[in-house]
């Protein structure tokens, strides 16, 4: 009689651990899923890093370019990083200084930069995608940098921003300043460098 009771309460598993492993699983399915969202908004972020990097290297190489015109890149005059160009451009390109020809390529080449941060190089569903969320670009030249006293020998500081997907400490380098939001969501790249003279 024994026996035939041992068998009978070992036939199965009853619902309740049922319900035990299915909340086990569901736990472990819910932290697979916020896994993924995290992972996936941690590679825009690099993405977006990448892609400012790239678009800084491109602009000192256009900055190296045209060094008869550079005084026409040092756009951005305040501690706030404005003017700048790029999304919502409050900076607009002109050009005084050298030959007619060179002017006009100077304002084709800083038109060309802010165009690329709108992302209109690639457009999906009418939207420019081809750069990183609200990307702005700020080239600011210091004065008290200059060789010798000789002029357009001093420092140029590029620094290019957007907007970051998650708040983080506020940037040190100043470009556009409190327009994404929360001071940390502003993502920027700065880089600083001279430009040589050939002459």
């Amino acid at each position: 009689m024994n026996s035939i009771n041992k068998i009978s309460s070992s036939k199965g598993t009853s619902l309740m651990e049922v319900l035990v492993t299915m909340i086990i699983v569901l736990i472990g399915l819910l932290g697979i899923a916020a896994l993924q969202v995290k992972a996936q908004t941690a590679e825009l972020e690099s993405y977006q890093r990448a892609q400012a990097l790239i678009i800084l290297s491109d602009i000192v190489d256009k900055l190296n370019v045209n060094r008869d015109t550079a005084s026409c890149f040092r756009f951005t005059t305040s501690t706030s990083g404005t003017p700048y160009i790029g999304v919502a451009a409050t900076a607009t390109p002109s050009c005084t200084a050298s030959t007619t020809a060179y002017n006009t390529q100077a304002v084709a080449t800083i038109t060309e930069i802010s165009n690329f941060l709108q992302g209109t190089d690639a457009v999906m569903g009418g939207s420019n995608v081809g750069a990183m969320i609200g990307a702005r670009a700020c080239i600011s030249y210091d004065a008290s940098t200059e060789i010798g006293g000789n002029p357009d020998t001093g420092l140029y500081t590029i620094a290019v921003s957007w907007q970051g997907m998650s708040i983080l400490s506020t940037p040190s380098a100043s470009c556009a300043n409190n327009t994404y939001g929360d001071e940390g969501q502003r993502r920027t790249v700065a880089i600083t460098t001279r430009i040589a003279n050939l002459n």
